[in-house]
């Protein structure tokens, strides 16, 4: 199988002196008990069934999460978030704060009468399909009809099969000999062969700071038919032009392409009558994503869990609890990776003073928010600016 070399961030975060957090290990396995469907799939392929069980399944998981909601809520009002709009205001900040790493970018040139199989990849992938028709099978799931300008997002650690007929006989399996590799690419192809299907696959990381990411928990792939007018694949095209070229800042050109495919995304959902965002852990409560907007757009600023719950229109017990169980940390833990986020930038883009930098990241000792730096990046953070200049680190905010 083809593995990626993913990069992963994973703090513990859990050193709040106000808020007992829980360790990172039972919010892993919290996340793996609910790792099937909320909402079935999206818009185009409802109908079609996920996983062994299909429907039945994310049925009966959604009946079992019903008493864990009830206890959270128990001595505080009904839980009303999906009831609460996110505002386009909240979702502006989000995007704008919105980090994207690419790990690397795949072209597909299936001939007629073949088929390409992907493993288990423990990040995102973008699949955009250029050309031609075909299906494509998500998760050992049924074959779904590929067409021009199908665009596809699958969930990390989910396999992919592509095929297109050619005849009486079944799609014959791409061999590893047609897999070739140039500058960050990977390209199927057979040699010789007219290609059917033309495809481009880019995969990434998405997230806010070091620890948030905004695909880690997608359980079911986001599916969207785009047009030529979208000018999707202009983009992919441009990033992976980046990759080959491998000029001066190629790796932020590339991150900024993949960043516009995924505002994009987030357009066509607002305009949908079932909003795909939703289904993301981080986006599906909108009360605890408003606060959570609010300390991207703001993490410097004085908040506090009670701030927060105000902001989220909840009563600090029921924020904690509903906080905590989407992101897997305290409030306060996200917020100093945010902080440090914020720094970072500062540190690589401005010529801010150490303690101006600080001030703008909410602390008020330079000895707090240096000890703080020095634990998200193991440097000092005069170390990481003048190795930020010298080109020696990577720009990890």
């Amino acid at each position: 199988m083809f593995f990626l070399a993913a990069r992963s961030t994973l703090r513990d975060g859990v050193e709040d002196l106000n808020v007992v957090s829980s360790d990172l290990k039972a919010a892993q396995d919290r996340s793996a008990r609910i790792s099937l469907p909320y909402h079935g799939v999206v818009i185009m392929i409802e109908q079609f069934r996920f996983g062994k069980d299909g429907q039945s399944v994310a049925r009966t998981s959604m009946a079992k999460a019903t008493p864990k909601q009830t206890l959270v809520e128990q001595n505080d009002s009904p839980r009303v978030g999906a009831a609460v709009k996110l505002s386009t205001t909240d979702l502006n900040n989000l995007m704008q704060a919105l980090d994207i790493d690419v790990i690397a970018m795949t072209e597909i040139l299936m001939p007629r009468g073949h088929r390409v199989e992907f493993g288990t990849i423990d990040v995102p992938g973008i699949h955009y399909n250029l050309s031609g028709m075909g299906r494509v099978s998500i998760n050992g799931g049924p074959t779904i009809p590929l067409r021009p300008h199908l665009l596809i997002i699958v969930p990390p650690n989910t396999p992919l099969m592509i095929e297109v007929d050619g005849g009486s006989s079944p799609p014959k399996l791409i061999s590893r000999d047609c897999w070739t590799r140039q500058e960050g690419i990977l390209r199927v192809a057979v040699p010789n062969e007219q290609p059917e299907i033309v495809q481009i696959c880019g995969f990434f990381n998405a997230s806010f700071g070091q620890s948030v990411k905004l695909f880690g928990e997608l359980r079911e792939p986001v599916i969207e038919q785009f047009e030529p007018t979208d000018r999707i694949d202009l983009k992919l095209r441009e990033t992976m032009n980046e990759l080959l070229q491998q000029e001066v800042g190629a790796g932020a050109m590339t991150a900024s392409l993949l960043r516009q495919i995924v505002v994009s995304l987030v357009r066509r959902s607002l305009k949908s009558s079932r909003r795909w965002t939703e289904r993301f852990s981080i986006l599906a409560d909108r009360q605890v994503t408003r606060a959570f907007a609010d300390m991207v757009a703001r993490p410097g600023a004085d908040h506090s869990v009670q701030s927060l719950a105000h902001s989220a229109g909840l009563s600090r017990s029921a924020f904690m609890a509903r906080f905590s169980d989407i992101f897997g940390q305290s409030p306060m833990a996200v917020l100093r990776h945010l902080r440090m986020r914020q720094a970072a930038i500062d540190l690589t883009t401005t010529t801010m003073s150490i303690d101006a930098v600080a001030q703008n990241a909410g602390y008020e000792s330079r000895s707090s928010f240096v000890r703080a730096f020095r634990k998200a990046y193991n440097r000092d953070p005069s170390d990481y600016r003048r190795m930020a200049k010298e080109g020696k680190v990577r720009k990890d905010v």
